[in-house]
């Protein structure tokens, strides 16, 4: 009968809308799992920027930022000497390649390029004329945040919590 496919036919269209709304909120929580840090705020106190970061599942610092204006996601890491950026971001933030050198990474050596950034940007902290290397073997917009950036600022870690903290110039 027209009428039982017709209350059929929404049933399903129901069961499928229903299961697109749960997978879309499945994904969401997913990933502020894994950055829980997705939109951060900062606060100036006397002219110390500060920033409170939360450690997502795998007890990583992860948080959004730019360079030179560029969005980018970072992955602090104090094992790295430098900011380590992809190919590709370092051409859509305009960066230069420079002097050629080699480092070590959890999968081996690897020759990267030297680089500075004009403008890295955390929250509220922003720091100037960073050093950095490009990895051509690196993908995506994640950044490893090392300790090009990190030694310039103060980091404090209780719990799950990092609280970084910068006097700027």
């Amino acid at each position: 009968m027209p009428g039982q496919q017709a209350g059929r036919g929404m049933l399903v269209a129901a069961w499928i809308i229903g299961l697109a709304l749960l997978t879309w909120a499945f994904g969401i929580w997913e990933d502020r799992k894994d950055n829980p840090n997705r939109s951060i705020q900062g606060q100036v106190v006397n002219g110390v920027q500060e920033v409170v970061l939360r450690r997502n599942r795998s007890g990583h610092y992860v948080v959004p930022g730019q360079i030179n204006g560029e969005e980018a996601t970072f992955l602090l890491d104090t094992g790295a000497t430098d900011v380590v950026v992809s190919q590709d971001l370092a051409e859509r933030a305009g960066l230069r390649a420079g002097a050629r050198q080699w480092a070590m990474t959890a999968n081996g050596r690897i020759e990267v390029r030297a680089t500075r950034l004009e403008r890295l940007e955390l929250g509220t902290i922003q720091l100037r004329d960073v050093s950095a290397s490009i990895n051509p073997a690196m993908g995506g917009d994640q950044v490893l945040l090392g300790m090009s950036a990190l030694g310039q600022v103060e980091f404090r870690q209780q719990g799950d919590r990092l609280t970084l903290r910068y006097q700027g110039d």
